[in-house]
C-alpha cells in the first residue's frame, strides 16, 4: 500500500482527507505545518504528499522548495488561492498538481492515483530489498504471502485460476512461458489444444491488472512464442 503524507494547518481538512484516503486504502501520516512535513518524510517512506500552500512556521511553497533537496515524491499542492499565477508559483516551486480548496473528494483520489502511476511508471519508487514471495513491476505487486494482487494502490479481485497464472509469470519476471508450460504448470495436467483456454485467462487478467487491456503494460504476448509479465523499474 502506498503511504500518503497530509500536511495542513486545518484539523476538519486534516480529518477529511485522512477519511477518503484511507478509505481508498492509503496509509496516511499527518503534519500541521511545512516543518513537521519535512521532518515526517526524512522518517517516513512517504510515496506522496498532499501539502497545503497557507500555514505557519514554514509553508507549503518553503517545504516543498526543502522537499525536493533531497526527494522527488510527487506533490500535490492544496490551496485557497486559485488564481493562475498562484498555480505556476506551486508547480514552478516543485509542485506536481494544484488542487483549489474547497476540493472534490472525488477529484483529488483521481490526482493522488494518477501521480501515484506517473511516479511508478518514472521508476520514482525506492528501491528496496525483495521480500520473499513479494514480486514487483511497476505499479503491480503480487504478496504471494497474502494471496493479494494490488494495482497502483488497489486491490485486484483474480479468481484463484487468474492468480496462479499471474503468479507462475510474476515469480519468473521477463522469461516467455507457451500456453501449454502454463497450463501445464497452473492445472498440473497434460496440455491438449490448450491456447483458446489461456488466452481466455489472460486476456481476464488484463481487464483487472492493465490500464489499458489492449494496450497492456505488464502481461505481454509474444507472438509465436507465448506470454510474460514484463520486469519494470
Amino acid at each position: 500500500m502506498y503511504n500518503i503524507l497530509i500536511c495542513d494547518d486545518d484539523g476538519d481538512i486534516l480529518n477529511a482527507l485522512e477519511i477518503y484516503l484511507k478509505q481508498d486504502g492509503y496509509n496516511v501520516t499527518r503534519a500541521t505545518n511545512g516543518s513537521e512535513a519535512v521532518a515526517a518524510l526524512a522518517t517516513a517512506n512517504i510515496h506522496l504528499i498532499v501539502l497545503d500552500v497557507m500555514m505557519p512556521k514554514m509553508d507549503g511553497i518553503q517545504a516543498a522548495v526543502k522537499i525536493r533537496e533531497t526527494s522527488n515524491v510527487p506533490i500535490i499542492f492544496l490551496s485557497a488561492k486559485s488564481e493562475d499565477t498562484d498555480r505556476i508559483l506551486g508547480l514552478n516551486m516543485g509542485g506536481d498538481d494544484y488542487i483549489a480548496k474547497p476540493f472534490n473528494p472525488v477529484e483529488l483520489l483521481a490526482r493522488v492515483k494518477a501521480a501515484l502511476r506517473r511516479y511508478a511508471r518514472l521508476g520514482g519508487m525506492a528501491e528496496t530489498t525483495p521480500i520473499s514471495g513479494v514480486y514487483q513491476t511497476g505499479g503491480l505487486v503480487m504478496d504471494d504471502n497474502k494471496k493479494q494482487v494490488i494495482v497502483d494502490g488497489e486491490v485486484a479481485g483474480l479468481t484463484p485460476i487468474e492468480y496462479n497464472i499471474l503468479q507462475l509469470l510474476m515469480s519468473n519476471m521477463d522469461r516467455i512461458f507457451t500456453s501449454d508450460q502454463i497450463y501445464e504448470a497452473v492445472w498440473d495436467e497434460p496440455a491438449f489444444h490448450v491456447s483458446k483456454t489461456i488466452s481466455v485467462h489472460i486476456r481476464h487478467i488484463r481487464e483487472k491488472i492493465e490500464i489499458n487491456p489492449k494496450e497492456p503494460q505488464y502481461l505481454r504476448v509474444v507472438y509465436g512464442f507465448g506470454y510474460k509479465v514484463v520486469s519494470l523499474k
